[in-house]
């Protein structure tokens, strides 16, 4: 992953999961629901174990920060397959989904995902996790920082740190505060499957944080919104038609 301490050519680093199944993964676990879980549109037609992979199914062919993640999986030579890189699994605590390394999936935790927007937001922190561990060597279990880069990439180019987002979360209005929730989000999710103290997590953050807030591959901006991730589609489409020109 370009930033990463450390970091080296592509491809994954054999035998290192980022997720082990019984926890849920690192990606960043969705703060407790008030009451009841907001239940999607799908969930009151079909059952939880039918509606994980219709909402998935929605998200891979309609999500444009989705459709660019899967153009650059495609294009590092990682293509994915559906049925192969996902699983619907029930998952223990309210953490919503995690990269599983060592099998090249991710998991989906059907349990916890609330509805389409949430799933979709799922889909694209992980596979941000599944594309940094494509293109770079990444000691996911060895070198916190290394984990740090990706969350703080995850945080920053998901939507995890979106406006709306933060008004959820009653927190925004803070200068530079994209900055200040990715760094929050990223120690969290660190927290979430390090038996590290918060400091230390804080610490593994601020390491990487410059240098890997500036690794916006392969979306080339921040894509603040659905518009934004549009457009680095297009760019990301066309990024071959430009070089052979030149």
């Amino acid at each position: 992953m370009a930033g990463a301490p450390g970091g080296g050519g592509p491809g994954p680093a054999a035998g290192e999961p980022l997720l082990q199944r019984r926890d849920s993964g690192p990606g960043s676990p969705e703060p407790p629901a008030h009451g009841k879980p907001q239940q999607g549109f799908l969930s009151g037609f079909f059952t939880r174990d039918q509606s994980c992979p219709l909402m998935l199914q929605k998200t891979l062919e309609t999500n444009p920060y989705v459709k660019v993640l899967l153009d650059a999986m495609k294009h590092s030579g990682c293509a994915v397959n559906k049925e192969r890189h996902f699983s619907c699994e029930d998952c223990d605590g309210n953490v919503s989904g995690g990269f599983d390394a060592s099998a090249s999936q991710i998991v989906l935790c059907q349990n916890n995902i609330r509805n389409q927007a949430h799933m979709s937001r799922v889909v694209t922190h992980e596979l941000i996790h599944a594309f940094d561990h494509c293109r770079a060597h990444v000691h996911w279990f060895t070198d916190v920082r290394h984990l740090a880069c990706s969350e703080i990439r995850a945080a920053s180019l998901s939507g995890d740190c979106s406006l709306v987002n933060e008004i959820f979360r009653l927190r925004f209005g803070l200068r530079r505060h994209h900055q200040t929730c990715v760094r929050d989000r990223a120690a969290l999710s660190i927290l979430a499957v390090r038996n590290i103290s918060r400091e230390e997590a804080q610490k593994a953050v601020d390491d990487v944080f410059e240098s890997c807030f500036n690794d916006r591959e392969p979306f080339g901006r921040i894509p603040h919104t659905k518009t934004y991730a549009r457009y680095a589609h297009r760019d990301f489409q066309n990024r071959d038609r430009y070089y052979s020109n030149i």
